[in-house]
């Protein structure tokens, strides 16, 4: 550090230890104002400018230095010169102070800040050179950062000392007057109209500068393009998915012109290609496990044919039985213009139709994109070549592979894999990471694990697949183990390694709109142009029917109604399954994660294997695991491995919804014999932790006083005890 930067942080630190050694801080206080209120006015009017110029520079001391006070004595200057001279002084003051606060940051430190973390801060240093004004504008329009922060933080960046000046003098002038005002009205020191009005101008003031700079943003972003005089809709909806028939349903159902444009199928994946065809292949496949088990329910012998085509065919008709409620006709008549087509975007308010019959312009109010998901294909060496099956293609198939190699041990890929083991098939299920489910703890992972070798099924976990190749007319799949290749023959391959976004050809990469893996929108599911809205699978994040349908409500009425109110997404409380035998459901943290995000919990698991229903139907295995904070019996989360896990979550998800614990479910009545019980054992588990072995000597003690045979003494005795274990037992770790 050179001698004058030394010098200059010397004389800094003296004059803020001054300030603080000689109690300063005392005469920036309201209290003190008031005591020489009089005082102060009777010197201001014998020596206005005087009085004026020791003001000004009060203040920009103050703020230079970043000491505490500025607040009180913008107040203050309103109080003694008026709202006009006031704000005048008050605005340039604040200014100058910012200026010079934010020249000491970047005298002081920028160069050693940059040459130490430029490489991290390279994007911020991008973000200012490009946006600086606009960042700086809104950080002074609503301070959601104190302003102190903002002038030595600015300091250390590459904006421009000019710009910083005039921006800060602009962003803060809206806030200074009404500070200033409110100063007004306090140095009459009554209560009265002028005094509330203040005080509800400063509570609502940052609603007020939020709309405010919202309506610049929006303004800046929609600066190149022609806004129509009229619209010919309320919305329109890009995809007929989930996401995009929820929007459509809700917009139709308040009455808006809504159109929505498909260009495949009505009812997108879920229907088509996902949730409904894979459950129905589920069943079927079910049915044919319990044949095999037929023994265990005291049926000597049992046997099933089958023919694979025609269980494909029963997939089919159970999509073509579902397929009304996602329908044109059942749309059309709640209301909703459907149109087959390709839809471009081509201004915020204008999307092109390409149909058979043509081209169309629809001009819109407002836009949402529910275009969805598809399957990804990893670039490994001769995938491509080999022609691999997805959860889009799979449901072609009408002949059973004798050998199938299933890429991925995620939901999908091990839905899957279980089914085409239980008609026949030769399986091999390979994932790169050490366990299948990944997202959920290893002793559930190792539960599904387990049942799919029982049924046998080859799961090679910690296995990266390298390469396909194809010789003699044999199709083999490389994988590498612990620095090993093994060679893995097939007839066919099902790829299921995850879903991208689709993010291209209908007009994201025109407008501008930021879409890396998803289309990125704000907590009100807004895209950069605050009438184009995304949800569902392109936007994430998660990628569920449920969740595509639970973000489609705030499109349609942040799109709708947004000008009156806007409502943020709300992730809190995001169940989901996967169907695999047993069934693994889930709803919050499990174990795992709030290990790694330190997250103090505790633990409590039932076993379903002691479930009176689950044992009579053979289905005695799995778990029923909650996570609560310490002490507490409120719900953090849960995971259920069984039976029918998917159902029995339901009665957590309404509890963490809506806020009651452990001890309502407790409470509540659930029928005998049911696997609905095992919520209520799990709710036992806790109920029991809870006690201690001093509580129980305290009720022995107790009931033995009772029947005559003990004293009163050691009922206190053991209710003193009871009261020490407590307070002990509160600071404990906690336990399983």
């Amino acid at each position: 550090m050179s001698k004058l930067k030394i010098l200059v942080f010397i004389v800094i630190a003296a004059l803020v230890a001054a300030f603080f050694a000689f109690d300063l801080k005392t005469y920036l206080t309201i209290d003190y104002f008031r005591t020489q209120q009089a005082a102060v006015n009777a010197y201001v009017q014998a020596n206005y400018l005087q009085a004026a110029l020791i003001f000004f520079l009060a203040y920009v001391a103050v703020t230079a230095l970043s000491l505490p006070g500025a607040a009180v004595m913008t107040l203050a200057g309103g109080a003694i010169f008026g709202l006009l001279w006031g704000t005048l002084i008050v605005s340039l003051a604040s200014t100058i102070g910012a200026t010079l606060a934010f020249l000491s940051s970047r005298f002081l430190l920028r160069d050693w800040v940059q040459a130490k973390f430029g490489d991290k801060l390279k994007p911020v240093n991008d973000g200012i050179a490009k946006e600086g004004a606009f960042y700086l504008f809104a950080l002074r329009l609503v301070p959601v950062f104190p302003f102190v922060a903002i002038n030595l933080l600015m300091g250390l960046t590459p904006i421009r000392t000019w710009t910083y000046f005039w921006v800060s003098q602009l962003g803060m002038l809206m806030g200074t007057i009404v500070y200033v005002y409110a100063g007004t009205q306090l140095g009459e020191f009554r209560i009265g109209a002028g005094l509330i009005f203040a005080f509800a101008l400063l509570g609502i003031f940052p609603l007020i500068a939020k709309k405010i700079l919202d309506a610049l943003k929006a303004r800046k972003v929609y600066a190149k393009w022609r806004r129509p005089a009229r619209y010919d809709r309320n919305v329109v909806v890009i995809g007929a998915g989930s996401a995009g028939l929820v929007t459509s349903y809700i917009a139709a159902a308040v009455k808006a012109k809504v159109t929505l444009i498909e260009k495949h199928k009505m009812g997108g994946d879920c229907l088509n290609t996902g949730c409904v065809p894979s459950k129905a292949l589920i069943r079927s496949a079910k049915l044919l496990s319990h044949i095999k088990r037929s023994q265990e329910f005291g049926i000597r012998s049992a046997s099933a044919e089958f023919d694979f085509a025609e269980v494909m065919e029963r997939v089919q008709r159970v999509v073509k039985e579902i397929e009304p409620h996602d329908s044109v006709e059942r749309y059309t008549g709640l209301g909703v213009e459907c149109v087959q087509g390709e839809a471009k975007i081509v201004s915020p308010w204008e999307v092109r139709v390409k149909t058979d019959g043509g081209e169309k312009i629809y001009t819109t109010k407002n836009i949402v994109i529910a275009a969805g998901a598809r399957p990804f294909i990893p670039p490994i060496p001769g995938l491509a070549e080999a022609n691999p099956l997805t959860s889009d293609s799979v449901w072609n198939l009408r002949t059973l592979p004798k050998r199938l190699v299933v890429l991925g041990g995620g939901p999908i890929g091990s839905e899957l894999t279980q089914c085409f083991a239980r008609f026949g098939s030769q399986v091999t299920q390979v994932e790169m990471l050490p366990r299948l489910l990944i997202r959920e703890d290893p002793e559930v992972s190792d539960l599904v694990m387990q049942r799919f070798q029982a049924e046998g099924i080859d799961v090679l976990v910690g296995h990266k697949a390298k390469q396909v190749i194809s010789e003699n007319g044999e199709k083999f799949l490389v994988v590498e183990h612990n620095g090993t290749d093994k060679r893995i023959a097939f007839d066919e391959i099902l790829c299921a390694v995850g879903r991208v976004a689709n993010l291209t050809g209908y007009g994201l990469e025109e407008l501008g709109v930021p879409a890396q893996r998803v289309v990125e929108v704000n907590e009100y599911l807004e895209t950069i142009y605050p009438n184009i809205f995304a949800c569902g699978d392109v936007a994430g994040p998660y990628q569920f029917t449920h969740t595509a349908a639970h973000m489609a409500w705030y499109c349609a009425v942040n799109a709708l109604f947004g000008n009156v109110k806007k409502f943020k997404v709300d992730y809190s409380v995001v169940p989901w399954c996967t169907f695999t035998d047993p069934e693994v459901a889930r709803v919050g943290l499990n174990e795992t994660e709030a290990r790694e995000k330190k997250i103090p919990h505790e633990v409590y698991t039932y076993g379903i294997d002691d479930l009176d229903r689950a044992i009579a139907d053979g289905e005695a295995q799995g778990l029923v695991k909650v996570i609560t904070p310490p002490g507490s019996d409120k719900i953090l989360g849960v995971t259920i491995a069984g039976e029918h896990a998917g159902d029995l979550l339901v009665e957590y998800v309404a509890a963490m919804k809506h806020g009651f614990g452990l001890n309502k479910i407790l409470g509540t009545i659930h029928i005998y014999p049911t696997l609905g019980e095992a919520n209520k054992y799990a709710a036992g588990v806790w109920k029991k932790a809870q006690t201690t072995q001093e509580q129980l000597r305290f009720t022995a003690a107790f009931h033995e006083w009772r029947r005559g045979a003990g004293n009163i003494g050691s009922v206190l005795g053991a209710a003193l005890g009871m009261l020490g274990q407590g307070t002990r037992a509160a600071s404990q770790p906690g336990h399983h």
